[in-house]
């Protein structure tokens, strides 16, 4: 990947012009405190998960129930809802803790890594890495769904919907923290009043106004029973409900001083919305006896019965639509923060550890949104299908990270330490008991294929952290070698080699700037010809302007430009030694404008690519820059 080549292009070009335009200016490095999250502001974007889970985890848990139990559903809907919410607020206080402790966020992966070891800090950020595309790939997924329920002449266009919002958010976070925050977060406020309203609204429409539900569609007959495996399965499906807990400690370096003290609140927060926004959907869902189905969400569902054809119904299915788009800037402020940990431990490509153009974590960020988007298409956009791939990731994260704070609180015994582990003990054990129960149930649905990527991309950072490992091993000077830098034996050669396509003006220049290097044995000018007729009038010029540079010419039958110089340094004809100094001067002409680029061939691109494998080559690149005409 190429480090944040989307917000670095000069602003004279074409494409930096309109870079400029979608992202914004770059950012000097002082202002990266300005470019944190207030209170305000880091509730809707770090919250937006969690809240926007309610949307989908009622619908999740009665497509479970309602084909076996029928209407019997909705009262173990209910209670399935509140024992939800009851592990949501073990998570919260655990996570709390979590903040505390570490303040330098990273979450799960930096939490298991520093107490349980560097495997379960590897899986914890793989499971992390996971459940973060796909939370991009889900939410943008449900805001479509929600569209279509509205407008169900846009559903052929599912796919093509859900890339276009997946494209929006990528720019959207590519401007920056500040601005992605001001951007997404009014929706997100929108919808958590828009659904108060529809809760408040819908319960007194019952209760006070008399009115009688109507079930939209025929709830199914009653054909099986209420089994512990049965509701273990619903309460599975509904615990999509809680991911996006985690967020809110592994992105504390995001918010403004006093950072752990913000993040506390926003945590809080968000227990108090999702409380009220879940518990109150789930209730109004037995009250109106929604039912799920792909083409008319659960939510819709009630709102059309609640509101009618009023305008209040389109902006429940907007704002909803809204929000579980603005659900995936959860991961996009996080896991770009993530992958910048890794890489900063060696387990990542470097180039993520690096801020771009508007202070934020861009490689990281073009990579969730290129990630999410190849879900999208494989997946066909289908939420249902996505979610079994989700919750089982979550939950493993949650328990490495309640693990690790158990084992630091023990191994630390700092003041208050045994209620603090007791807490976080209790999480563990709660957690750990809930993945076995998605793992058991939502295995064939899907789960099974984060248990093949997890060690996957646990492979892949334990390979990238071996090939940085050499590589420093390899580069490292120790003051031992002090007297050996700078020198070079008297017979060690030093020859320099000017490949020329013709003798022009950036040829020359090369040629020039080749004589004026003191100290070499020998230049050589090189040149491959696809024909006699073209090296003849080569040697022609080369003799009219008499340079006493020497010129050797091949003829390359099979137009290859490449090769024969390569066996030419490789050959006995000059007699290089493999402990010869051998430097490549290339000259290269810089056109103006990008496209110009692609109306040539590039070959002094290809040249240095296949000669960095030498370990006796050196290649300087002459550039002669061209004016615009």
């Amino acid at each position: 990947m190429v480090s944040s080549s989307l917000v670095y292009p000069s602003p004279k070009t074409v494409w930096g012009k309109l870079s400029q335009a979608l992202i914004g200016k770059t950012l000097p490095n002082e202002k990266l405190s300005e470019e944190k999250f207030s209170v305000f502001w880091g509730l809707p974007v770090l919250a937006s998960d969690a809240i926007s889970s309610v949307a989908y985890a009622g619908e999740e848990i009665l497509y479970v129930l309602v084909p076996v139990i029928g209407l019997l559903a909705y009262g173990q809907m209910f209670h399935i809802a509140m024992a939800i919410v009851a592990l949501l607020f073990i998570l919260v206080f655990s996570y709390r803790q979590t903040i505390e402790a570490y303040p330098c966020g990273g979450g799960s992966y930096i939490v298991a890594h520093d107490n349980l070891g560097t495997l379960p800090g590897l899986t914890a950020a793989a499971t992390l890495s996971i459940d973060y595309i796909l939370t991009v790939a889900v939410s943008s997924s449900a805001g479509t769904a929600a569209i279509t329920s509205a407008v169900p002449e846009l559903l052929p266009h599912r796919v093509a919907i859900t890339l276009f919002f997946i494209t929006l958010l990528t720019i959207g976070n590519l401007r920056g923290i500040k601005d992605s925050s001001r951007m997404f977060g009014i929706p997100t406020y929108s919808f958590i009043f828009a659904m108060l309203i529809m809760i408040i609204y819908g319960i007194y429409k019952v209760h006070v106004g008399g009115f009688i539900p109507q079930a939209i569609r025929t709830v199914p007959e009653f054909t099986g029973e209420i089994t512990l495996f049965l509701i273990l399965r619903a309460f599975a499906s509904g615990c999509t409900a809680l991911t996006g807990v985690e967020a809110v400690s592994n992105a504390i370096p995001n918010f403004r001083e006093p950072a752990q003290s913000n993040a506390i609140k926003v945590l809080f927060l968000l227990a108090l919305i999702v409380l009220f926004i879940f518990g109150g959907t789930s209730y109004l869902a037995t009250l109106y006896h929604a039912l799920p189905n792909p083409d008319e969400t659960v939510i819709a569902q009630i709102a059309s019965q609640v509101f009618g054809a009023s305008p209040m119904f389109y902006i429940i299915q907007l704002t909803t639509a809204l929000i579980l788009v603005m659900a995936a800037n959860t991961a996009f402020t996080d896991l770009p923060l993530l992958l910048s940990l890794l890489a900063k431990d060696g387990y990542m490509p470097r180039q993520f550890a690096q801020r771009g153009g508007r202070l934020n974590f861009s490689n990281g960020i073009e990579f969730l949104g290129v990630s999410s988007a190849i879900l999208v298409i494989l997946f066909q956009g289908e939420t249902h299908l996505l979610l079994p791939l989700y919750a089982v990731g979550v939950f493993a994260s949650f328990t490495l990270s309640q693990s690790g704070m158990w084992v630091h609180w023990v191994r630390g015994k700092a003041a208050g330490w045994r209620h603090k582990a007791a807490i976080n003990g209790f999480g563990a054990i709660v957690t750990f008991i809930t993945v076995l129960i998605i793992g058991a149930t939502k295995f064939m649905h899907g789960a099974w294929i984060v248990c093949i990527l997890v060690p996957v991309f646990i492979f892949g950072m334990l390979k990238i952290k071996a090939h940085y490992s050499l590589v420093a091993k390899q580069l490292s000077l120790p003051i031992s070698e002090k007297s050996a830098v700078g020198t070079i034996r008297a017979d060690q050669e030093r020859h320099i080699i000017v490949p020329l396509a013709s003798l022009n003006r950036a040829s020359f220049k090369a040629l020039l700037y080749a004589k004026r290097l003191a100290g070499y044995h020998s230049i050589r000018a090189f040149h491959v010809s696809v024909d006699a007729e073209s090296a003849e009038k080569l040697r022609r010029k080369w003799s009219e302007f008499g340079l006493d540079v020497p010129l050797i010419i091949r003829v390359s039958p099979f137009r290859d430009t490449i090769s024969p110089l390569l066996d030419y340094i490789q050959s006995e004809e000059e007699a290089f030694r493999q402990d010869d100094l051998i430097t490549v001067v290339i000259p290269q002409f810089v056109v103006q404008k990008w496209w110009h680029n692609l109306l040539h061939n590039q070959t002094g691109f290809f040249i240095k690519n296949r000669l960095m494998h030498d370990p006796r080559v050196a290649v300087v690149t002459v550039s002669y820059y061209l004016k615009e005409g």
